[in-house]
Parts: C-alpha cells; structure tokens; sequence
C-alpha cells in the first residue's frame, strides 16, 4: 500500500510518500480502507520531533474514517462497515491513518451511520468530537456567553457551530492574534472577534464559559476574564505548552469559578469516545445541517503540503487528505 512514513524529525518534507506492506490482520484488531482523516497539530508536533514517546519510522495520523476492509469482530465490525477511529494510540504508539489502509484495535474503531461525504465525515473524528465533549463539560444555555481561545483552529470552528446548536441563543465570542482573519471568524459564525497580543486578552469583559485551546500557555490569562460561577474548560494545547509554572489557584483563578478538562483520548479521560457519543454528534451535526466541510482536501500523495498549510500563518479551519 501507498503510506506516509516519518522516518526523522523535521520540515513538511520529510514526510516520505513510499510503497510499505499493507498491515496483516492480527486478534483483536481489524483493517480498514482509508477514506480520508484531517491534520491534526500533534502530527506536526511529532513530525518537528516534540514527541519524544513516538518511535520512528512511524505512520502517523490520529485519527481517520473508512470502510472494514478485513475483520475479527464479524458481529460488531462486519466489512464494509462504515466507520471512523481516533486516538487511542494510533499515529504514536502504532502506525496510523496517514496510509490506504490502517490496522486498528477493535475497541477504538466506532461504527456509524451517515449520510455524509468522506470528505465532511473525514473533517469530524478529532476536530468536531473533541468541541462537542468540551461543550457537554461547559454545560451550555442559551443565556451564556462563551470565549474560544484559539478561535481560528479547527477545534475552534467546530465550537462556535456546534454551540449555537446546542444552545441557540448563546453569545460566541472569538480570540485570534491576527485581526486579519476577523472577517473569517464572522463568517464562521462568532458574534465577536478579540484579539490576543502576546498571549493577553484584549479586552476588560467577562464571560460565563470558556472553552481554552491554546492551553496552558495562555490558561491563566483566560482566568482572568472568567465570571464569577462560570466554567473554563481545558482542551487544547495549541501553544506547545504542556504545563502551568507555579500555577496557585487561589491567587489565579476566580472565586466560585471552575474548571474542567476534556480529551478524546481514553488514556487521559475514561469518558472520553463512545460509539453512542459520535453518533449523538453527527446527529447533532446533520439535523442542523452544520456547514463542516474542510478548507482544503489534498490526495495522500500531498500530505506534506496538508501540513505545511495547517502550519502556515494563514491557516483557517479543518484540512482532510482522502486518499
């Protein structure tokens, strides 16, 4: 099969297009027919040699949609089955989806039913599950007023759509350190646009929920502009940050405020996937007819330029690779 193979840290082109074997079947775990998967962020954290647990040479790709091409679980897994897969070591402790095929344990592999494309399907799994758990955590009503720090990513789009969903009536707010994509966020669907300067709000107002992505790195300044009883909840890292310096809650965060943390990934948060869960999500997605279709499609042959777009200063939204 056709894969993309990381064999050493570095820029977009390291990522080798070459001809591997296609993974044999093995107790378990089940082979499915890649359809398409999106850029992720941690892709290229790893691709830059920031993940020192990943050992290469290594397939990446943390997430991705298919078909059942070969199974060991005929009753819930039957071939052709349609279904889509995330996290749960895959692309970092096991080759991923960056490939036609992927070999996947059975346990992180999600049936579903859907009339999406394989392009929209492709730009749901990490982007769209991960918004929707962190705003089931918020605990939204259509009388909050939610920031999203670190608007413009994907994670962030996905967000303000599924919050108006979820809550119609609720008031979006945005956080981009380029005003110029202002308009872009508007369009989006955010009712306002802030700018961060140097990993500072610029702006004096409260907000009753905030959904953080660019993490740690800026988690204490989106502290500052949570309101009393209100709700921050941790989910991303985009900052490259992992973890807070002489964080004192007492001193840093709002009285009567709180946090809360979501990751999709088990090893982090057992609540995290469920077949039951995605299919509330698409769901949710296809009975408002959610607008989820990427910014850009490349083929497989050109998933280093998928990365060099996700990690250039113009990048905006989700971007899918369908092989």
């Amino acid at each position: 099969m056709k894969a993309i193979v990381l064999t050493k840290p570095g820029n977009a082109d390291v990522l080798n297009y070459t001809t591997v074997p296609t993974p044999t079947v093995k107790p378990g775990w089940s082979l499915i027919k890649v359809k398409g998967f999106g850029i992720n962020r941690s892709e290229i954290f790893t691709r830059n040699g920031w993940s020192p647990s990943v050992k290469l040479p290594r397939i990446l790709g943390i997430e991705g949609v298919g078909e059942i091409a070969e199974t060991t679980d005929e009753i819930r897994l039957p071939k052709g089955q349609k279904v889509v897969t995330l996290m749960g070591g895959m692309g970092r402790n096991f080759d991923g989806s960056y490939a036609e095929f992927m070999l996947i344990p059975n346990q992180n592999i999600y049936p579903v039913t859907t009339d999406l494309s394989w392009s929209d399907l492709a730009a749901v799994p990490e982007t769209y599950f991960t918004a929707y758990g962190s705003l089931l955590n918020l605990k939204l009503t259509a009388t909050d007023t939610l920031l999203v720090r670190g608007a413009t990513s994907g994670v962030g789009v996905a967000a303000v759509q599924l919050a108006k969903a979820m809550a119609p009536g609720i008031t979006v707010t945005a956080t981009t350190r380029n005003l110029a994509k202002t308009d872009r966020l508007m369009t989006a669907g955010f009712d306002a646009v802030i700018e961060d300067r140097n990993n500072q709000l610029q702006t004096n107002q409260r907000f009753s929920k905030i959904l953080e992505l660019v993490g740690p790195l800026t988690m204490v300044d989106s502290m500052k502009v949570l309101a009393e009883s209100g709700i921050v909840c941790i989910t991303g890292e985009l900052g490259g940050v992992w973890s807070v310096k002489d964080f004192d809650p007492i001193a840093m965060m709002t009285s009567g405020a709180y946090m809360t943390v979501f990751s999709s990934d088990g090893e982090y948060n057992s609540d995290g996937v469920s077949e039951a869960k995605f299919n509330q999500l698409l769901q949710v997605i296809e009975q408002h007819h959610l607008s989820i279709s990427p910014v850009k499609t490349f083929d497989l042959a050109h998933t280093a330029d998928a990365q060099a777009y996700l990690d250039g200063s113009d990048s905006f939204g989700k971007v899918v690779v369908l092989p």
